[in-house]
C-alpha cells in the first residue's frame, strides 16, 4: 500500500520560514516525480511546486517564485519544501504527491496519482 506522511506544519507569523517534509513507502518512487499542492479554504487546490526523480529539474507556482525551495533526498522517497517570507496568503494545507511520470511538467491534479494527507500551514498577520 502507497503511503505519503508529510512533516513539518504549523503557525508561524507573516515574513518567518517553515521546512515541510514528505516521505513515500510501500512503493518504487524512484524514477517519479513528486510535487506539493496547497488548498487553502474555500479554494480549489494549487500546484506549488515539483521535483523531477533525480531532483535536476524543478518548478514552482507563480504565487510561491523565489520564495519556496523544493528537493529531493539521496533515496528519491523523500521531497522536501523548505519556505520562506511567508504571507497570511500562503496559509493552507500542504498535500505532498507522486506523480504518473519521472520526466516533464506535472503541475495539475490529475498528473498525480498517490497523495498524503497533509499538513497545516497557518501564517498570521
Amino acid at each position: 500500500q502507497v503511503l505519503l506522511l508529510e512533516s513539518g506544519g504549523g503557525l508561524v507569523q507573516a515574513g518567518g520560514s517553515l521546512n515541510l517534509s514528505c516521505t513515500a513507502s510501500g512503493g518504487d518512487f524512484a524514477y517519479k516525480t513528486m510535487g506539493w499542492f496547497r488548498q487553502a479554504p474555500g479554494k480549489e487546490r494549487e500546484f506549488v511546486a515539483a521535483a523531477s526523480w533525480s531532483g535536476s529539474i524543478i518548478y514552482y507556482g507563480e504565487s510561491v517564485k523565489g520564495r519556496f525551495t523544493c528537493s529531493r533526498d539521496g533515496t528519491k522517497s523523500t521531497v522536501f519544501l523548505g519556505m520562506n517570507n511567508l504571507k497570511p496568503e500562503d496559509t493552507a494545507i500542504y498535500h505532498c504527491a507522486t506523480a504518473r511520470g519521472g520526466t516533464g511538467y506535472f503541475t495539475s491534479q490529475g498528473d498525480y496519482d498517490h497523495w498524503g494527507q497533509g499538513t497545516q500551514v497557518t501564517v498570521s498577520s
